[in-house]
């Protein structure tokens, strides 16, 4: 089986550089929509499992309009608590938001989630979207939610992954994504042979891929 991960199109809170999150449920932007066109579209997808914000619903739309989109809710983005909706810049006298950078924003944003919490809460839920395209039979898994989404399934179950700054290798841009071989033993979920792509022709084109 494999497991397609796309991140959403870029927000204009993206574009500002601000901490979009759980909290912020934001459309894409004229600039996310271009992002997606370019991503390109798979049309022949029939099902594409989504996070509940209005971002990765509307990149799902764009890139899978064929789809019944079903919605996962813990499939979404990490919850930055006090720092949502603002900018590194704007908090740059912050002693809490210093002291998360200085432990590589990996502790817990005061009133949301650690990186540890966010990981557990997305990736027990993509685990039992891949539990669930099992037992359906399904060779193709398409997943549309948000870089943190990402970032936690590939530290968490692809083989080899480790602590601190190397969380952050599997960040993927707007409008790309990430395509791995996924293998479930007794219930332990694993993904090999991973990579990133910027165009979903890359994943039609591989061979074996049953959508």
């Amino acid at each position: 089986m494999r497991l397609v991960l796309v991140r959403h199109g870029a927000t204009a809170g993206n574009a500002q550089r601000r901490y979009v999150g759980r909290r912020t449920n934001e459309p894409l932007s004229e600039e996310g929509r271009a992002q997606c066109a370019r991503l390109g579209e798979l049309a022949g997808v029939r099902l594409v499992w989504v996070s509940p914000l209005t971002r990765a619903r509307q990149t799902a739309q764009l890139c899978f309009p064929q789809a019944e989109q079903r919605v996962v809710d813990d499939l979404a983005e990490c919850d930055f608590g006090v720092f949502e909706g603002r900018t590194a810049q704007e908090m740059e006298h912050d002693v809490a938001y210093r002291s998360w950078v200085d432990g590589g924003c990996m502790g817990r944003c005061p009133g949301g989630e650690s990186a540890a919490e966010h990981a557990r809460r997305s990736n027990a839920a993509l685990a039992r979207v891949l539990f669930e395209a099992r037992d359906r039979g399904s060779e193709a898994v398409f997943v549309v939610a948000h870089g943190g989404t990402i970032m936690a399934a590939m530290h968490e179950f692809l083989p080899g992954a480790s602590c601190g700054r190397d969380y952050f290798l599997w960040h993927v841009g707007n409008a790309e994504g990430v395509i791995a071989n996924v293998r479930i033993e007794d219930d332990v979920v694993s993904l090999v042979a991973a990579r990133h792509f910027s165009f979903l022709r890359e994943v039609d084109r591989l061979e074996g891929n049953v959508f």
